[in-house]
């Protein structure tokens, strides 16, 4: 089959979801498969019962190679919990020649990857975000160009090497290899953002169950990274314990009654629970839920602010915050979000989809289709895999590959 087959693997807190596409002609995106799972073993982003997380996976390819008619060998992974951390680096060379090359142009990213880092952590992404020649920055790619010092700037993602090599065997022991980790915000991104977006500056914020993985562009590169431990899971405890509920039936009346502004909600609003020790059901208040609800999506996104001015960038922001990701369905969360943060919000989700794409529609699957999205964009780089050999966004590095790659894109 000329048209490459992609996969991707998003591995969360809430959900388990293999998706399997094709690309089409002119970069058109069909969903051949689907296999949705609810998640076990999982725990702020991370394995906590790597049985439990490998027969969960198993059941989500299973699902999705049944849907698709095809085997599923590898695919891409995401990759989520706070262990997650990120560092910019520099990488300086002397060019060689007079005119800079490809091998002056990967020698610099080596240069700026042999950066300190723990023996008991993982590099998954070296981001580039431009060079400068000869003290001249702003230059996106300095081949061809006359210099005598060459200089890149990476934005370098790292994360536990106990957590990497867990969702590792969990997948391989499922039957499907890694062919890499994502990082949940910058899949996402792939789906939810706009180019002028990226151009102008924005943070991608996506509210998972377990956790909340922010991601700041500026000028079309990647800024700043991380994951916060907190997200929908937090909300469903806050109801079960304010209402004394099991967590199961507090998510349900989350995703049916909850309101994230309390102001917003009629009072007369009612429904009907039947919590611990009681047994009638009782009347409640609609309000009593959705000032449960404010108060820790009021908590989430001040961790979110605290961490946008810990990086520095947060006057560097005009286009906001693009909000996505399951929790962020609940009513009202973006008008919380734009009061707490002062910056416009808006809610995304996948779209122009094609195939089967009746339960994507949602905030819930971006990570999903931006791993597709990521797979599908190094397979138009490359030309030659289904699957990502080496991204600018990426770790991992072929350079024999690089150099035949950074010749065809800049002859």
């Amino acid at each position: 089959m000329d048209e490459p087959i992609i996969v991707g693997i998003d591995v969360g807190t809430t959900k388990i979801c293999t998706l399997v596409g094709r690309v089409e002609q002119e970069g058109i995106l069909r969903i051949l498969g689907v296999g949705i799972e609810p998640s076990q073993g999982m725990r702020k982003g991370v394995p906590v019962d790597v049985r439990a997380v490998t027969q969960a996976v198993s059941r989500s390819i299973e699902k999705a190679e049944r849907t698709s008619g095809m085997e599923i060998t590898s695919a891409l992974v995401s990759l989520a919990g706070s262990q997650v951390s990120s560092v910019n680096s520099k990488g300086v060379v002397g060019v060689s020649g007079r005119t800079i090359d490809d091998d002056d142009v990967i020698r610099s990213m080596e240069a700026a990857r042999a950066v300190a880092i723990p023996h008991n952590r993982e590099i998954i992404h070296v981001i580039q975000r431009g060079f400068t020649v000869d003290g001249q920055p702003g230059i996106r790619m300095p081949l061809g160009m006359h210099g005598y010092r060459l200089e890149v700037e990476t934005h370098i993602i790292t994360v536990a090497a106990s957590a990497v090599e867990n969702l590792r065997n969990c997948v391989d022991d499922a039957g499907a290899t890694p062919s890499q980790f994502v990082l949940n915000p910058l899949a996402s991104a792939e789906v939810v953002l706009s180019e002028t977006e990226r151009e102008m500056g924005v943070v991608v914020c996506d509210v998972g169950g377990g956790t909340t993985d922010i991601a700041i562009y500026i000028e079309g590169d990647v800024y700043h990274t991380t994951v916060l431990g907190v997200g929908g899971d937090h909300i469903t405890a806050d109801i079960a314990h304010g209402l004394r509920l099991p967590i199961s039936q507090a998510e349900e009346i989350k995703i049916q009654h909850g309101h994230a502004v309390e102001a917003e909600v009629g009072e007369n609003e009612e429904f009907h629970v039947r919590p611990f020790g009681e047994e009638m059901p009782l009347q409640i208040h609609r309000r009593e839920l959705a000032l449960i609800i404010e108060a820790r999506v009021e908590e989430i996104f001040s961790l979110v602010l605290q961490e946008i001015k810990r990086s520095g960038y947060d006057g560097l922001l005009p286009a906001g915050m693009v909000l996505t990701g399951g929790s962020s369905s609940i009513p009202g969360i973006r008008t919380v979000g734009s009061q707490v943060l002062g910056l416009p919000v808006r809610r995304a989700q996948p779209d122009n989809l094609v195939g089967m794409t009746d339960q994507l529609y949602s905030p819930a699957f971006s990570t999903s289709v931006g791993l597709l999205k990521w797979s599908m964009l190094m397979t138009e780089i490359g030309g030659e895999s289904s699957q990502p050999k080496i991204s600018s966004r990426g770790g991992g590095y072929d350079w024999e590959y690089i150099k035949s790659l950074i010749r065809r894109l800049f002859p």
